[in-house]
């Protein structure tokens, strides 16, 4: 029973770092396409 816990608990915390791992990379990259984003030009 511990260990289905332990599994439980080290799955959970895994998913929560994947999860946070790809907003922090999703935020990355709108900050870069701001950054980066084209201005067209003025007539």
């Amino acid at each position: 029973m511990v260990k289905k816990l332990v599994l439980l608990l080290a799955t959970a915390a895994g998913a929560a770092f994947v999860q946070k791992k790809m907003k922090d990379q999703q935020a990355e990259q709108d900050l870069w396409a701001a950054a980066t984003d084209r201005v067209p030009p003025r007539d």
